[in-house]
C-alpha cells in the first residue's frame, strides 16, 4: 500500500487536488482510500473508490466506548463519562487519521491511500506525528519502567497483586507501539509528499520552510502542484501577472518539480472534470530517497550530517540530550537517536553549511569521550586517518 499526502497554504487547493488524485488512482484500477473532510462531488460513482473524512470525534468515541469496560474496571468507583460525553483533545484529528491509516495496512483493504494532510502546518506535523508519539512513548516508558511494568503484569496475571489503573495504562502500550510500527509516513518508499501552492511571490518562502521541516523528518516532496492563468489572456494586467507568475514558477521549480493546474472560473462539478486537473502519468512518480543522517569518520572525530535544503541559521537550534541528538528548524523539531558509537562521543561544534541553497546541511562534530572509551581503542581511534 502507497500512500500520497497533499498539503499546502490555506486556500491553494489540496483537498481539491487530493480528490483529484483519488479520482484518477481509482479509474486506473487501484483499490483507492481518500481521506479528507472534502469528499468530491459524485464519488461514489467510481468503482473502487472509498472516502472517509475520519471525524475526530466519532473516532474518539468509538476508542472510548472500546476501552470503557477496562476502565472502569481499573479505577471503580469513578464516575466515567459515556462515549458521547467525551471532548477531543487538540491533535485529535490526526491521531484519528493514523489510526485510520492502520487500519488500511492491517486489512490490505485498498492498494492506494490519498490523504488531505491540510495546510502547510499540519501536513509537516502529521509526517513527524509517529516519530514524535515514540519519543513519548519512550520518555513516558523508559526500558527500565518497561521491565518493572512486564514484572507487574506478570504479577497481576499471577493473582498476587491486585488490577489498578496503570495496569489499563500498560495495556494500551503494546497496541499503540505496533500501530506506531505499521505507519512511516517518513519513508519515501511508502509515502508520497506534494505540495500545493498558488504562483504567488509570498508562497516561495512558505514553501521553502515547509521542504526544511519535512527533511528534518526524512521527507522531501515529489512535485509542486500550482493553479496557473490560462495561455491565452491578453492585455497590460495579463502580462505582468503572468511575468511574475512565470518568475514563481522558477522558484518553486528549486523545491520539487513543478506541475501546472489551468486555472478555471469554477470548481470541477463532477469526478470527470476533477481527474482532468491532473495531467496523464501523475501516478508514476518515482519514490524520493529518504533524507538520512549520515555519519562519517574526520580528523579526530566523527561528523554527523544532516540534509536540511533551505534551512536558515535563523531560528536553528541544536542540543544534546541523553543519547538524542535534538534539532529545531522551521518551526519542527526532531530527536535523532544517536547510534552506539555517537552515544560515547562528545559534541564537539555544529555549523550549517551552504545555507539558504538547496544543498544546506547541517554538520555536527564529535570527539570521542575519554570516559566512556577503553584506553586502546581510544588510541586507535585517534591515530586513524
Amino acid at each position: 500500500m502507497r500512500t500520497l499526502l497533499l498539503t499546502g497554504p490555506g486556500g491553494a487547493g489540496a483537498s481539491t487536488l487530493a480528490a483529484a488524485a483519488a479520482v484518477r488512482a481509482a479509474r486506473s484500477g487501484r483499490r483507492t482510500l481518500l481521506l479528507t473532510a472534502a469528499p468530491p462531488p459524485g464519488w461514489s460513482t467510481v468503482p473502487g473508490l472509498t472516502v472517509d473524512p475520519v471525524a475526530p470525534l466519532g473516532a474518539l468515541e468509538s476508542l472510548w466506548d472500546a476501552s470503557l469496560t477496562a476502565l472502569s474496571a481499573a479505577v471503580p468507583g469513578v464516575a466515567l463519562p459515556p462515549p458521547s460525553s467525551v471532548v477531543p483533545l487538540p491533535g485529535a484529528r490526526d491521531l484519528a487519521l493514523l489510526a485510520r491509516l492502520a487500519r488500511a495496512v492491517d486489512d490490505a483493504e485498498v492498494d492506494r491511500v490519498v490523504v488531505d494532510a491540510g495546510p502547510l502546518p499540519s501536513g509537516a506535523a502529521l509526517v513527524g506525528l509517529p516519530g514524535v508519539l515514540r519519543w513519548w512513548l519512550h520518555q513516558a516508558l523508559p526500558t527500565r519502567l518497561r521491565m518493572l511494568g512486564a514484572v507487574r503484569t506478570a504479577a497481576v496475571r499471577a493473582g498476587a497483586v491486585q488490577r489498578g489503573p496503570v495496569d489499563a495504562a500498560l495495556d494500551a502500550v503494546p497496541a499503540l507501539e505496533q500501530l506506531l510500527g505499521r505507519v512511516d509516513l517518513t519513508d519515501p518508499a511508502t509515502t508520497e509528499v506534494r505540495l500545493v501552492a498558488p504562483p504567488r511571490p509570498d508562497a516561495v518562502p512558505v514553501l521553502r520552510a515547509a521542504v526544511t521541516a519535512l527533511a528534518l523528518h526524512g521527507q522531501r516532496p515529489t512535485a509542486v502542484h500550482t493553479r496557473v492563468l490560462p495561455a491565452d489572456g491578453a492585455g497590460e494586467w495579463w502580462r505582468r501577472r503572468g511575468a511574475e507568475q512565470e518568475a514563481v514558477l522558477a522558484a518553486l521549480a528549486e523545491l520539487a518539480p513543478v506541475r501546472r493546474v489551468e486555472e478555471s472560473p469554477e470548481a470541477p462539478e463532477d469526478v470527470v472534470a476533477l481527474a482532468a486537473l491532473l495531467p496523464d502519468g501523475d501516478d508514476d512518480a518515482v519514490p524520493a530517497a529518504p533524507f538520512l543522517p549520515v555519519s562519517e569518520r574526520v580528523d579526530g572525530g566523527r561528523r554527523l550530517v544532516l540534509a536540511l535544503p533551505f534551512a536558515e541559521r535563523e531560528g536553528l537550534e541544536l542540543t544534546r540530550w541523553q543519547d538524542d541528538l535534538v534539532v529545531t528548524v522551521a518551526g519542527a523539531r526532531r530527536s535523532i537517536r544517536l547510534d552506539a558509537l555517537l552515544r560515547r562521543c562528545l559534541v564537539t561544534a555544529g555549523q550549517l553549511a551552504d545555507a539558504g541553497t538547496a544543498r544546506a546541511r547541517l554538520e555536527v562534530t564529535f570527539t570521542p569521550d575519554p570516559q566512556q572509551w577503553p584506553a586502546d581503542l581510544l588510541a586507535a581511534e585517534g591515530s586513524s586517518t
